[in-house]
């Protein structure tokens, strides 16, 4: 029977991947303190569920057209390297952000730009990061590898939003984005320490469309792996609600900015639970079945949180917690069929294409969910987009069977691009 605690094997025996692992946890944490401030910010200025929801339009344009290109450059430069260069992009975007909110020059226009900025080095950080990982273990541990990803960005969105409501309640919003500036120091200190394995130095001779055009057309050669990408796309860009929150901590529970914190950090505290319990995910062979029956959780208790009434706070964040723990299922399932199918050569340049789905999903969802919101009404956007999940799960199913008989096999080495 297979052990529920996750299987710290990768962190155990890479010493790398425990560098890398630790690094990002730290950085992530601060990241999910911005991801809390800049909405709730927004909201301020405007009141507006569309105005927050415009976040999630001016994060996903950058991250869909420069992503491709991060992945073929993750596949052709020392991946820490590039790590290093986007670290400091990043910190650079959030100190920008403390000083206009300090000296209270943080206009709408400006936090989007900022924004916009922030998706672009991200759009070329995330996919050598994705790429780095697995070429730091064996293949016997990716799966375990890809669980531990999942619990520390879990960790993290516990961690972050529930500190972001204290600190911006007490300390106010300049503080939250100069938590997220520290946290990259700890991430870059880190990366400092990594010796990556020459294995993973790959030079790809391709000109850069050529080598965009391979990922593509390998992606397009495996319809599993397609699948895989769109069911996670479909699901958050109905489902996803991060916009209309600042709505449902003002006007639906009263709960002012600490309740806003707890209801972010109600997510990763369901999506830490089952990854602090993911050991049996490894244990599991039909991944792709379980992807759907994730996905549909998902959505189910999505809409479910849409019909709450003033006084359903504490349900609300049950359901919350729910519907991103079984997210987190779905995610350990995808990032492992995504990494056990792909060569080491293209990792990069299909994690960028990943990260154009699984990215691209929720920040185009946010902005979907403030258009529906402003439409018809915030709780309505919340029910249709959980049943609107629900109807992906039932297309997917009819239109790629093979996803649910998919069974992975952790012996056999990826087919090659050809």
């Amino acid at each position: 029977m297979p052990s529920l605690l996750p299987d710290i094997s990768p962190l155990r025996t890479s010493r790398e991947f425990r560098l890398l692992w630790s690094g990002q946890l730290i950085s992530q944490v601060g990241s999910a303190v911005r991801f809390v401030a800049l909405p709730y910010q927004v909201y301020l200025l405007t009141g507006s569920t569309f105005a927050v929801g415009l976040l999630g339009l001016f994060q996903a344009v950058p991250l869909i057209v420069l992503s491709l290109w991060g992945g073929v450059i993750a596949d052709r430069v020392d991946r820490r390297r590039l790590l290093l260069t986007t670290n400091v992009g990043l910190a650079l975007v959030s100190v920008a952000l403390a000083i206009a909110t300090q000296l209270d020059a943080a206009t709408l226009p400006l936090l989007y730009v900022l924004t916009a900025v922030g998706a672009g080095i991200g759009a070329l950080d995330q996919p050598a990061r994705s790429a780095l990982a697995p070429s730091l273990v064996q293949r016997r541990l990716i799966p375990a590898a890809m669980a531990l990803t999942q619990t520390q960005w879990q960790l993290a969105s516990v961690i972050g939003p529930a500190a972001a409501g204290l600190l911006i309640a007490q300390l106010g919003l300049a503080s939250a984005y100069w938590i997220d500036v520290a946290t990259f120091a700890g991430a870059t200190v880190a990366l400092l320490l990594m010796r990556v394995p020459r294995a993973d130095l790959t030079v790809v001779h391709a000109p850069p469309l050529r080598a965009l055009a391979e990922g593509i057309a390998f992606l397009w050669s495996r319809p599993l792996l397609l699948a895989t990408m769109s069911v996670d796309f479909f699901a958050t860009f109905f489902a996803v609600s991060r916009a209309v929150m600042p709505y449902f901590a003002d006007r639906v529970f009263a709960v002012g900015p600490e309740g806003l914190g707890v209801l972010y950090a109600a997510p990763g505290v369901g999506a830490a639970v089952i990854a602090l319990t993911s050991g049996w995910t490894a244990g599991v062979s039909r991944k792709g079945l379980g992807i759907l029956v994730a996905v549909a959780v998902f959505g189910l208790a999505i809409a479910a949180f849409g019909f709450l009434p003033p006084t359903g706070f504490l349900l609300g964040l049950v359901l919350l917690a729910i519907a991103q723990g079984a997210d987190t299922v779905s995610a350990i399932f995808r990032h492992t069929i995504l990494q056990l199918e792909t060569p080491d050569a293209l990792r990069g340049r299909l994690s960028a294409i990943n990260l154009v789905f699984v990215a691209g999903g929720p920040y185009l969802g946010q902005f979907e969910s403030g258009v529906v919101a402003e439409l018809l009404t915030p709780e309505l956007s919340v029910i249709t987009g959980g049943l609107a999940c629900v109807g992906v799960v039932i297309a997917t199913q009819g239109f790629v069977p093979q996803l649910a008989r998919y069974r992975a096999d952790l012996e056999a080495l990826p087919a090659s691009s050809g």
